[in-house]
């Protein structure tokens, strides 16, 4: 048996190598850059929906919510999850929200592990050497300013992040990811809930790979300081992973050769007893719009 996983092990084998296809935006980059400690968690407020027009959409989420706790030791996971009707109500939204809602700290949603394992990590953050990156329901909502500058309110609903689509607390993806200083290593802390689930009892093959997908792409945002885009990603299965797990993803620069950014991901148990899943992903580094574009990573990009 493995030795049990400390939020500051950077210990794991590493991968090199290349290794799905989807377009990242910048937004993510600059909020990193700017993100305050991790030890500074701000409390939720929930947004209730709005009056204006009645919309029927497949989304799992019911009619009100609970305010969420705030991200202290005092988090105490709730009765287990139901299923909520599959009809609610959407007011129109503009774009982005004016107060965007960090959506990476505790919720009612959450499990007792979850919990547990936030706080640790939250402590490791202390001094400065990792941090937590909020996370928004809609990609622009890491711009708002820029947004509103450039289109005002718009009057409509906006698109959702993927892993942001579930409006149910721990029906899906209920995670937090934190940056290493060196802005190579991300380390991604996952709950999956019940609506990811494939085979009876266990999290989707899918799910697992959306997981991976962000926390690569998140080390490689940070690295790249621009826009990516994933360009390779190679996934071997190992284990099951059962629904409501709380997993790690562990995802590090390896090397870059050019635009190209190559990256691996371990997925784990928080004790590091169970590998389940193991990844080499390449993302490439756009400039400008990314087409044609024969510069290279700038030095910072440089593994050290």
């Amino acid at each position: 048996m493995s030795q049990p996983w400390e939020p500051g092990d950077t210990r794991g084998p590493l991968m090199g190598g290349r290794g799905g296809r989807g377009q990242r935006g910048l937004g993510p980059v600059i909020q990193t850059l700017n993100v305050p400690s991790g030890d500074s968690v701000p409390q939720l407020r929930h947004q209730s929906p709005g009056v204006t027009t009645a919309v029927p959409v497949p989304t799992p989420h019911g009619a009100t919510a609970a305010p969420h706790p705030t991200a202290t030791t005092d988090c105490v996971p709730t009765a287990p999850l139901t299923p909520s009707p599959v009809c609610c109500c959407v007011s129109p939204q503009a774009l982005c929200s004016v107060s965007p809602q960090d959506l990476a700290v505790p919720n009612t949603g959450w499990s007792a592990a979850m919990c547990e394992q936030f706080q640790r990590l939250l402590r490791r953050a202390a001094d400065g050497s990792w941090r937590r990156i909020p996370s928004y329901r809609r990609g622009l909502d890491y711009l708002p300013e820029v947004v509103q500058m450039a289109v005002g309110v718009v009057t409509r609903p906006g698109p959702r992040l993927f892993l942001r689509s579930v409006d149910e607390e721990g029906a899906g993806f209920e995670y937090a990811i934190f940056l290493h200083a060196s802005g190579h290593r991300t380390q991604c802390l996952c709950q999956l809930g019940p609506y990811l689930e494939g085979h009876h009892g266990f999290a989707h093959g899918g799910a697992i790979a959306t997981l991976i997908d962000s926390t690569v792409g998140t080390c490689a945002l940070a690295v790249a300081k621009a826009s990516v885009m994933t360009a390779k990603l190679s996934i071997s299965y190992l284990a099951p992973v059962p629904v409501g797990a709380v997993v790690v993803a562990d995802s590090r620069m390896e090397r870059h050769e050019g635009r190209k950014i190559f990256l691996s991901c371990h997925v784990r148990d928080t004790k590091r007893d169970t590998l389940y899943a193991e990844a080499t992903g390449e993302d490439m580094w756009c400039c400008g719009d990314g087409a044609g574009d024969t510069e290279t990573i700038p030095q910072n990009c440089a593994s050290g």
